[in-house]
């Protein structure tokens, strides 16, 4: 509901202008008859006024205020029409022209007809087609009629463009170590009036306190915030020259402040990445840019804010309060929810919510709760890793897992960490000592088939985390700089549900280091440090593997917390793979594990004999025999290129 105060703005602004218009009527009448007595009445100046506003803001002098008056004439008196085309001596002239302007209004200047005149420079008034600028019809631009009437809509032309800071943001919840930004966000973007000051830049992945952030900011400066998307910038130079300045208009009518929304640009010099940059550097209007990552400018200063996730404390303080009396439920699976995953406040308020919701009819909620916290928390995070890497099933357990004893053991020596480290780096104060993050990273190294990929899977399934692929072969880049870009995807993406992240073939890009000769070999070894850098601060865990051990710098393996060998099995190890092999509702006959077990194959092997041996017998009709599987082998043989002995299926069938 409008306030009456608000009314009674718009109707003595409404009167104002009329009574200006009527001073302009006058003037033209004067004009045609020189000799008539015509009072022209003189108006109080209102400096409230949305006219005198605009002339203000955009420097508007008093012969262009006239000429706005002129064409807002045109929408309020017929009579003006009828002046207009006397004067011009043309019955079909019933509209205003600059030249008419010059020839009849007071304090007239040929300066208007500059592109430099206000009214041309901020598109105040619009020209019709015609042969002579001075002779062409002039009349309000839209916005600028709809502002002067006392409109608070954005330029019809910007619909869809840009839009308000979402509602969501307005009562967003921010940390005291982000609100201690904002004093100094206030001070650079009340500076920001003239061209070329310093554009604030909030980087990192944390979109929903740099939104909140930035329209906190705006408030303490009275000001509208608007958010554009990089991605609708025009590539064009001429169509992003037009959309500039209309923005530039539309901040100054508005009081406006703009966020620019830069995404992650995968090459440097793409069209979309250098419209960004000519928008950031010629911009003359205050600017706020969100970006994943740091940009640079060449003609503009960034003052640079990095906004970084939540606390440890912070998340707590945050599900207690959200969760209320479910949160004495949850006992020590909060820290090891904390640990995992990396939410920010929307997050944790959405999923409160959802399991407050689902739980206020359950009786046993207080047994259902942790498992659904850490399964509502897992599914809020994975999406964003989906078309980054492939997501793996993980239904492996460890009696799936044929390893000798003591490298099975070392795998059980990071399921413990990883399960415990929440208390001993959160509760325990580790965390503040160890700056480097609460991550850990392991090597699996192993021909292929030896059961890399599953000791990954059963190490996820054991802490109800998911499992991502990541081929290092297809994220490394010729071009430099793209390898670091991927890896900050992947990772980025990852930190928000602490996944197992599973990097195959590590010896693509971990291989011995070579003395640098150029530009190349120093951007490889930028990749290497790069990767592990972000492997040591990454909060879940990371896993490389390779067939070649050998191949990897002694350096790096150094830098690496747990390194497991995979064995290529033995015969005892192949027999209890092949015990293990066939599902319990497989139909079996008379199979010999002793004699499978004299093939000499990997575990990857031994199960695509077996799933080749059932898909024969089921199509003959029978349960799972040798015969099924010696063709089964022969087959498999002849795929990996080995010769397949006598001794190994001496008296199969």
């Amino acid at each position: 509901m409008i306030s009456s105060i608000k009314l009674d703005w718009y109707q003595k602004n409404l009167d104002f202008l009329f009574l200006e218009v009527g001073r302009i009527r006058n003037i033209l009448e004067q004009s045609i008859s020189p000799d008539k007595n015509s009072s022209i009445p003189v108006t109080d100046y209102w400096l409230d006024s949305n006219l005198d506003i605009l002339c203000q803001k955009f420097n508007v002098s008093a012969f262009e205020r006239d000429i706005l008056l002129l064409c807002l004439g045109i929408e309020f008196l017929p009579s003006i029409g009828e002046f207009c085309a006397k004067l011009q001596g043309n019955t079909e002239k019933n509209y205003p022209t600059l030249s008419l302007a010059i020839s009849n209004l007071p304090n007239s200047s040929w300066q208007v007809i500059s592109p430099t005149s206000s009214l041309q420079k901020w598109k105040l008034i619009e020209f019709t087609t015609h042969l002579t600028l001075t002779q062409a019809t002039i009349s309000l631009e839209r916005r600028i009629f709809y502002y002067l009437l006392g409109s608070t809509e954005i330029d019809e032309k910007l619909i869809g463009i840009v839009r308000p800071i979402p509602e969501r943001f307005h009562t967003t919840f921010l940390p005291e170590s982000q609100l201690n930004l904002i004093p100094s966000m206030t001070e650079i973007t009340s500076n920001s009036d003239s061209k070329f000051e310093p554009i604030l830049q909030l980087y990192g992945q944390e979109m929903t306190s740099k939104y909140a952030l930035a329209y906190q900011t705006c408030q303490k400066l009275n000001r509208n915030l608007f958010v554009l998307s990089a991605n609708n910038l025009p590539t064009k130079p001429i169509q992003l020259e037009t959309l500039k300045q209309r923005w530039e208009r539309e901040a100054i009518l508005s009081n406006s402040v703009l966020l620019l929304e830069c995404p992650e640009i995968d090459r440097e010099n793409t069209p979309t990445e250098k419209a960004i940059s000519s928008f950031i550097d010629s911009l003359n209007a205050p600017l706020i840019i969100s970006s994943s990552s740091r940009r640079q400018s060449e003609e503009r200063p960034l003052i640079t804010f990095e906004i970084s996730p939540l606390s440890s404390l912070e998340q707590k303080s945050l599900w207690l309060d959200n969760l209320g009396e479910f949160s004495s439920s949850l006992n020590d699976h909060l820290p090891r929810v904390i640990s995992q995953f990396n939410l920010s406040y929307n997050a944790i308020e959405s999923i409160s919510f959802s399991l407050k919701n689902s739980l206020k009819n359950s009786e046993n909620f207080k047994d259902n709760l942790p498992e659904l916290l850490c399964n509502s928390c897992r599914s809020f995070a994975s999406p964003k890793l989906d078309n980054l890497a492939k997501r793996i099933e993980t239904n492996a357990t460890w009696d799936d897992l044929i390893l000798p004893k003591k490298d099975k053991n070392i795998l059980k020596d990071i399921a413990v960490y990883l399960k415990q480290k929440a208390k001993v780096h959160l509760e325990w104060g580790f965390a503040e000592r160890e700056k480097r993050g609460l991550g850990m990273t392991a090597l699996f190294s192993g021909v292929s088939g030896t059961g890399k990929t599953m000791a990954a899977e059963i190490l996820a399934n054991t802490l109800n985390l998911d499992l991502y692929r990541i081929d290092l072969s297809s994220v490394v880049s010729k071009y430099i700089g793209e390898t670091e870009k991927n890896l900050r995807k992947i990772f980025d993406a990852a930190e928000t549900g602490g996944a197992v992240l599973l990097f195959d073939e590590a010896d693509a890009i971990f291989g011995k280091r070579t003395e640098v000769k150029d530009s190349h070999d120093r951007h490889a070894n930028v990749e290497i440090s790069y990767l592990l850098q972000r492997m040591e601060t990454y909060q879940g865990l990371a896993i490389l593997t390779t067939n070649f051990k050998d191949a990897l710098d002694r350096a790096f393996l150094r830098r690496i917390r747990f390194i497991l060998s995979f064995p290529f099995p033995d015969k005892e190890c192949r027999r209890e793979i092949w015990k293990r092999i066939f599902p319990a509702k497989t139909p079996t006959s008379q199979l010999n594990f002793e004699k499978l077990a004299r093939l000499n194959v990997t575990g990857g092997s031994i199960y695509n004999i077996a799933l080749n041996g059932a898909i024969l017998a089921a199509e003959a009709g029978e349960p799972v025999m040798m015969k099924h599987l010696l063709e089964a082998a022969r087959k498999e043989y002849q795929k990996i290129e080995r010769v397949l002995t006598d001794g190994e299926i001496l008296g199969w069938v």
